[in-house]
């Protein structure tokens, strides 16, 4: 198909910032991760319920009067401990991302305000860490290409705060419609980007069949980058995350009169390293 212009303008402008595409925070990340880290607490469930604590399951997005994205999608605290590191490095969180198919955004460039949520963990209303796209088989380049045409996304945020110190990673995942659409959700987009977002995980051959999930359905597999080996165990839970579209961020194109926006449940992905290079 023809480039739209106004797609084309995208990458033009974005171009010149090639060399610094790496996010100058990133080494900060890391060694905060490995600090708090060493200092975790981990719950039998791999991660402390926002809601318990004043946190909240949605988000909140800029400029929607407090209107937020489901945290559908959590990495257990009871994961492999490298991988619960914020870096590409050392077959940490980044690199795991990349074996799904996830990378940093178009060239380095983040458009618009973050997200917000509150873990619970007593930091209160913070932004996003990062946001990470579908790189359609190209983790140099292929995230403009979701930009441009749409594709599965999340933003991800750390429960690290010292109330509620898991480690536990919490996503808000979901797929949305090409830039010339202006990035809405697509119909059922939340509980489809989570499910779509596990098959990777898990290589399935398949996809998984979002109306059939219930409380404690289970996915397992192995996907590999940079040398590094995973295996994700998911089990989806119910009653952590609300069955509805009350509060949600683009609900109208989410959810209709028969089909709300948020079906309640959360992918609770425990990964753990198979195989790693041998100087690691």
């Amino acid at each position: 198909s023809t480039m739209a212009p106004t797609s084309l303008t995208l990458l033009l402008l974005c171009a010149p910032a090639l060399s610094f595409a790496l996010d100058p925070r990133a080494s900060a990340r890391s060694l905060n991760s490995l600090r708090r880290r060493d200092d975790r607490n981990v719950p039998p469930a791999g991660f402390y319920d926002p809601t318990t604590a004043g946190g909240s399951m949605l988000t909140i997005a800029p400029n929607t009067g407090g209107l937020g994205e489901p945290l559908n999608v959590i990495v257990s605290g009871h994961s492999d401990p490298i991988v619960l590191v914020d870096q590409e490095d050392a077959g940490g969180l980044r690199n795991y991302f990349l074996s799904v198919g996830f990378a940093a955004e178009c060239l380095g460039q983040h458009a618009g305000d973050a997200q917000t949520a509150n873990l619970g963990d007593g930091k209160g209303q913070v932004n996003e860490t990062s946001e990470l796209r579908w790189d359609y088989g190209d983790p140099q380049l292929g995230t403009c290409t979701e930009t441009i045409k749409g594709g599965n996304h999340f933003r991800y945020w750390i429960q690290d705060g010292s109330n509620a110190n898991s480690g536990a990673i919490f996503m808000a995942t979901s797929y949305e419609k090409p830039i010339q659409d202006g990035h809405d959700i697509i119909f059922n987009g939340y509980n489809l980007g989570r499910d779509w977002l596990v098959g990777n995980a898990t290589a399935q051959t398949s996809l998984i069949p979002t109306a059939n999930i219930t409380n404690g359905t289970t996915y397992s597999g192995q996907t590999s980058f940079g040398g590094y080996t995973y295996k994700t165990n998911v089990v989806y839970l119910s009653g952590i995350l609300s069955n509805s579209s009350s509060g949600v961020n683009h609900d109208q194109t989410v959810g209709n009169k028969n089909t709300l926006a948020v079906d309640g449940y959360v992918a609770v992905m425990t990964i753990s390293v198979v195989s790693k290079p041998a100087a690691s």
